[in-house]
């Protein structure tokens, strides 16, 4: 059979985090010690109250049969009590909250309950791949906003010619902000809330760092005025409770976003298993004090590569947010050079910018989900030349 791809799929550029973890695992079989600051996937584990109460839900027999429809009620008032909590925003369980099999299937199945072949979807760059390659899977076209240091990792959104922005239908922004650590201040978020307002584009607010931050505490756009009008915002609990194998998250926000989404997710999958609910709801219920310390962890760890990095020549400054760490890399080499020199001749496998987004290039990612004594072996292994 000639079996083809079709033209959409063609487009992909290859998964860039699929394609490190396969040199990974080449290195490691050839007996190479790979320290690791790639992917970013929490090294700690679940906490124990959250795998409790999943081994004691997953004994229920009742809890076995398809978890059909936006998630059950409790475990949605479960989201809407901690979000009340958390932002001071008061959610409707019912037609306001919507579970997620993890926040990636989310932001990926957005673009096809709004997208036609001929929308644009505004996608930042340097950025997390899913935004740009689900919009291409819907058969649309990305458009890319560069975010520089100069504007602190800020998409300029007067930038954005007319045209496209009357051909817009989405726009993602996420903050905390994967690659570079930024965090948006209170005047851009009502920047943006005011664009989608005018040109009639959802904005889709990719909040998953939201609870890894190590300054002033991230807001969610439902807290501005008009946010709840143009908004839906995606939260994972993959980072704030080290769940990323649990496949659980949650979006929230505008009823019309929400009831799209979730017609493209009733014809796709058949909602996220009971016990893993129960257990995301325990979560949100446990204590702060568990979230805060991840948040004492990454922040020790990441002021230990930074001294390394700056001993070794290479500049690098706290972020705002997340567990990443954006380098720049020195002068002449290309990202994917020096990420490769890192790997090969060092055993330190990091992110090459470009990966993330032309945008991107000149730069390097860490991400601190790693012991601090590998951190510290790492920067011994930068000290040997």
């Amino acid at each position: 059979m000639d079996i083809r791809f079709n033209e959409r799929l063609n487009r992909l550029p290859p998964y860039l985090f699929i394609e490190i973890d396969r040199r990974k695992a080449e290195l490691r079989q050839a007996g190479v010690d790979i320290i690791d600051f790639g992917i970013g996937d929490p090294d700690t584990p679940t906490p124990d109250f959250v795998v409790g109460k999943m081994q004691e839900s997953v004994a229920n027999p009742a809890g076995h049969r398809y978890p059909l429809g936006r998630g059950k009620p409790v475990f949605r008032e479960a989201i809407a009590a901690w979000f009340r909590g958390r932002f001071g925003v008061e959610l409707d369980p019912a037609g306001e909250v919507l579970f997620l099999i993890g926040s990636k299937e989310g932001i990926g199945h957005l673009p096809f309950a709004f997208l036609d072949r001929d929308d644009i979807c505004l996608v930042p760059e340097p950025g997390y791949p899913v935004y740009a390659n689900a919009t291409i899977l819907a058969g649309a076209t990305p458009h890319f906003m560069p975010l520089e240091a100069s504007n602190g990792y800020l998409p300029d959104l007067d930038r954005i010619p007319p045209a496209v922005l009357n051909r817009a239908r989405i726009i993602f922004l996420n903050y905390p902000n994967n690659p570079t650590g930024a965090a948006a201040p209170d005047r851009f978020w009502k920047e943006a809330i005011a664009l989608a307002a005018r040109y009639n584009i959802i904005l889709a607010s990719d909040a998953a760092y939201s609870e890894i931050y190590y300054g002033e505490r991230p807001k969610s756009i439902l807290e501005f005025p008009g946010g709840r009008e143009v908004g839906i915002e995606f939260h994972s609990f993959s980072k704030t409770f080290n769940m990323t194998g649990w496949r659980v998250g949650f979006a929230v926000g505008n009823r019309q976003a929400l009831a799209g989404l979730a017609a493209v997710k009733e014809n796709l999958d058949s909602g996220v298993f009971e016990p893993v609910q129960a257990a995301a709801a325990a979560a949100l219920a446990g204590p702060e004090a568990f979230t805060a310390g991840l948040r004492r962890m990454y922040r020790k760890r990441l002021e230990t590569l930074i001294a390394g990095l700056n001993g070794y020549g290479l500049a690098a400054r706290m972020p705002a947010g997340t567990f990443y760490l954006w380098v720049a890399i020195p002068a002449g080499r290309t990202s994917a050079e020096y990420a490769g020199h890192l790997l090969e001749k060092k055993g330190i496998l990091t992110t090459p910018g470009n990966g993330f987004g032309p945008h991107g290039e000149g730069y390097i990612r860490f991400s601190v989900t790693i012991d601090e004594t590998r951190i510290l072996e790492a920067l011994e292994r930068l000290k040997q030349g």
